[in-house]
C-alpha cells in the first residue's frame, strides 16, 4: 500500500486557477444524498486524500464483487450497508451524536479522488458508474423519508406532477399499471410524474410506464428509476470532463502513484495489511504441511506443493510464501527450520550462505530491518508476473484454464469441490473476477462447516488477502472443534 510519511498538502484549485477563489469557501452539505455536482475546492493533506478514497474504494469493490457473484439486490444492500458502517458512515441530519458535516465532507472528498483514478479508461468509468449508482441507491432506500423528499425537491429532475384531470383522462391505461382509483374511478391519491421517455428507458423496456406522445407517465413507486438515471447521466458527463482535464495532474508525482493504486482496486478488492499472526497461535515448522492441505488458498497451496516436489523455490516464490508463513505465525527460528528442511538437497554451508540471510531479512533482522507485510491479492495479481518455470502468482489469473480446472479438482475435491462447481468458478475467472472465484472456492470447501453461498469469509466479504483466507479457515475449524468438545 502506498504510504505517505510527510504531511503535505494538495490544493485542487491549482488544477483550475479560474476557480481558485472557490477554495476560500467551506462546503456545507445540507443532505445526506449527493449528486456530487460541486468539486471540493479546498486544501487537503495527502494522507486524507488517500485515506478517504481507500475507505470508499473498499465499499465500491465489495459492490463490484456482489455483481460478479450474482447476489440479489437485498443481499447486495445488506453487504454494502455493513461495509459502509465500517468504512464509510453517513448518518442523517437527525443524528445528534455525530458530526454529520465531517462525514459528508469525507464522503464527498473520497468520491472526487476516485473520479480522478477511474476516469482514465472507458472500462474503468463504466464500472465506477455502476458501483457508485448502486451505492447511491442503497443510501436512497435507507434515507430518512422526510430528508429524501426535501433532497428531491432541491433538484430539477425535469418531471411534472400529473394533475387530477390528466389522471382522469387515462383511467383505463393507468389502472393497468397498478394505479389504485376510487370505486367511481374519478380520483386517485397516488402520485404520477410525467417525463420524456428517454429519461426512463429501463421502465419503457419493462412496460412499467404509460407512453403518450413521447411522454412517460411514471407511478411514484417507480420514481427511483428517474433519480438513478439522472445520477448516472450526471456522473458519466462529469467523468468525461475529468478525463479531458486529467493531464494537468500527470506532472504531480505525489498523486499519480496513489491514483494508479486506486484504479487497480476493482481487480482484487482493497485488503488491509496483515502485520501480525492471524491464527492467534504460533505455528511450528512441522505443522506447515498439514495446515497447507486443510487451510491454504490455492496460490499458497501451489507454492507449498512446488516446494515439496522440487525442494526449491525461486526468489519471488520464496518471498510470497515466506511472508505468508511469517504472518501466519511462523517465528524466525521455525522459519529457518522449515526452509532448511524443505531445501534438503542443499548442504548446510550453501543454505547458510545463500538463503538464511534472506529469511532473516524478511523478518526485519537484517538489512534495513523493516517488518515486511505479506502480499495481498492485489499485489500478487499485479506485480512480479510469473514466468514459465515460476510457481508464484495467482493461479486464477496466471494458470491456463485447463490447468486451473485440473489443479482445483486435484487440490480441493477432498474438501467438497466437484466438477459441477467448476462452471461457476471458471465463469468468474473468465470475467476477470479472480478474488471472487477464490471466495467461491472457500465457500464450497467450507460448506460442511455451515458456510453458505454468499457468506464469503464472513458477512458476505470477499477474499482480498491469502492470510485472510487461511485465518478464517483455521477459525472455522477451531469453532467446530469447540462445538464437538461441548457435545
Amino acid at each position: 500500500m502506498y504510504n505517505i510519511s510527510e504531511r503535505r498538502k494538495f490544493d485542487p484549485a491549482k488544477l483550475d486557477p479560474a476557480k481558485s477563489n472557490s477554495s476560500k469557501l467551506t462546503n456545507c452539505f445540507e443532505w445526506r444524498l449527493n449528486f456530487y455536482d460541486k468539486s471540493p475546492w479546498y486544501e487537503v493533506s495527502l494522507e486524507d486524500f488517500e485515506r478517504y478514497a481507500l475507505d470508499r474504494l473498499r465499499v465500491l469493490a465489495e459492490i463490484e464483487s456482489s455483481f460478479a457473484r450474482n447476489r440479489s439486490w437485498e443481499e447486495l444492500k445488506s453487504v454494502t450497508t455493513r461495509q459502509c458502517k465500517d468504512h464509510l458512515p453517513l448518518n442523517s441530519s437527525s443524528a445528534s451524536t455525530v458530526d454529520t458535516q465531517a462525514e459528508r465532507r469525507n464522503d464527498h472528498l473520497g468520491h472526487f479522488v476516485l473520479r480522478l483514478a477511474f476516469c482514465r479508461s472507458e472500462d474503468l468509468r463504466r464500472r465506477f458508474v455502476k458501483a457508485e449508482t448502486a451505492l447511491f441507491r442503497v443510501r436512497y432506500e435507507s434515507d430518512d423519508t422526510k430528508e429524501r423528499e426535501l433532497f428531491l425537491q432541491s433538484r430539477d429532475f425535469k418531471w411534472t406532477e400529473v394533475n387530477s384531470e390528466e389522471k382522469q383522462q387515462y383511467v383505463k391505461e393507468l389502472k393497468g399499471l397498478g394505479i389504485q382509483y376510487s370505486e367511481d374511478e374519478k380520483c386517485t391519491t397516488e402520485r404520477l410524474y410525467k417525463v420524456r421517455w428517454t429519461q426512463v428507458p429501463d421502465l419503457v423496456n419493462k412496460r412499467r410506464v404509460l407512453l403518450k406522445d413521447g411522454w412517460a407517465y411514471v407511478p411514484s413507486k417507480e420514481q427511483l428509476s428517474i433519480v438513478l438515471r439522472a445520477f448516472e447521466a450526471n456522473l458519466e458527463n462529469a467523468l468525461d470532463l475529468t478525463a479531458r482535464s486529467i493531464m494537468r495532474m500527470d506532472g504531480d508525482t505525489r498523486l499519480t502513484e496513489i491514483l494508479n493504486h486506486m484504479s487497480r482496486g476493482f481487480v482484487a478488492g482493497v485488503a488491509s495489511e496483515y502485520s501480525g499472526p492471524t491464527t492467534g497461535d504460533e505455528i511450528r515448522a512441522d505443522m506447515v504441511d498439514d495446515l497447507a492441505k486443510r487451510h491454504f488458498p490455492l496460490c499458497m497451496r501451489n507454492l507449498h506443493e512446488c516446494l515439496m516436489r522440487d525442494r526449491h523455490l525461486k526468489h519471488f516464490g520464496r518471498l510470497q510464501y515466506g511472508l505468508f508463513l511469517k504472518v501466519l505465525g511462523l517465528s524466525i527460528d521455525e522459519a529457518i527450520a522449515f526452509w532448511r528442511k524443505s531445501f534438503s538437497n542443499l548442504t548446510d554451508d550453501k543454505f547458510n550462505k545463500e538463503y538464511k540471510y534472506n529469511i532473516r531479512h524478511s523478518f526485519g533482522l537484517e538489512g534495513k530491518r523493516a517488518n515486511y507485510p505479506a502480499k495481498s491479492c492485489q499485489q500478487i495479481l499485479l506485480t512480479d508476473k510469473p514466468g514459465p518455470s515460476d510457481c508464484h502468482g495467482c493461479p486464477y489469473r496466471h494458470f491456463a484454464p485447463d490447468n486451473l480446472q485440473t489443479s482445483l479438482l486435484a487440490t480441493y475435491s477432498s474438501q467438497g469441490l466437484t466438477s459441477t462447481d467448476l462452471a461457476e468458478v471458471m465463469r468468474t475467472v473468465k470475467e476477470g473476477h479472480y478474488h471472487v472465484a477464490c471466495t467461491r472456492v472457500f465457500e464450497i470447501t467450507h460448506a460442511a462447516a455451515g458456510v453458505k453461498k454468499g457468506d464469503g469469509i464472513g458477512e458476505g466479504e470477499s477474499v482480498t488477502h491469502p492470510n485472510q483466507y487461511a485465518a478464517k479457515s483455521i477459525e472455522i475449524e477451531k469453532a467446530q472443534q469447540g462445538d464437538a468438545m461441548v457435545e
